[in-house]
């Protein structure tokens, strides 16, 4: 007799239950659920991560940090600004020498009744597109908004000058003291008696 036929007769006594199918089929569905339970809490556990870490980047102490895109001193610039939700906001931008800026600023506004209430991200925006007047060592003034550069060093008179701005959506009328701030208007120049 052969190993082969030895095995035969030795293993034909023994004969398998009819529960042990039963029973094979019960743990691989158990196997099954708990593999997908397990891939379900992973899932979870990643979109919670994320959903975290957005959340730890875009607040800090209750700002939102957004990317935009501004004219600065006339040149297009990426900025990151964070506004604060009180009325002031945070912004970072590299100029165009690659120098790394921080800049802030608020304000207040005030509602129908006369009670002050902290500027909103759409005023506190107007403030960052609205013109910007600098005056440089050399004794030169500009006028930067959006893409423009205007040089206004020549046309005071009396410490006063008014510069008409033009672009595809608006036309700004600008009045400029000198050293002493600047009004703009859309319909016409404001007198220097009416500001500051």
């Amino acid at each position: 007799m052969t190993n082969k036929e030895k095995y035969k007769q030795a293993f034909s006594a023994i004969h398998s239950s009819k529960d042990f199918s039963l029973d094979a089929e019960i743990m691989e569905r158990t196997n099954k659920q708990h593999k997908f339970n397990t891939m379900i809490a992973s899932v979870a556990a990643c979109v919670m991560i994320l959903g975290s870490a957005t959340a730890a980047y875009a607040s800090d102490v209750g700002g939102i940090q957004r990317i935009f895109q501004l004219w600065i001193h006339g040149d297009q610039t990426e900025a990151t600004i964070q506004f604060d939700g009180s009325g002031s906001y945070r912004m970072d931008y590299t100029d165009s020498e690659g120098n790394v800026k921080h800049q802030g600023g608020g304000g207040v506004a005030f509602a129908p009744d006369g009670t002050e209430i902290p500027a909103s991200e759409e005023d506190l925006m107007e403030q960052l597109t609205a013109p910007e007047v600098e005056y440089k060592d050399d004794g030169s003034v500009l006028v930067y908004w959006f893409d423009q550069k205007v040089d206004i060093t020549n046309k005071f008179d009396n410490g006063v000058c008014y510069v008409k701005l033009e672009s595809d959506k608006e036309t700004l009328y600008m009045t400029v003291k000198f050293q002493n701030g600047y009004s703009t208007s859309p319909h016409k120049y404001m007198s220097p008696s009416e500001f500051n």
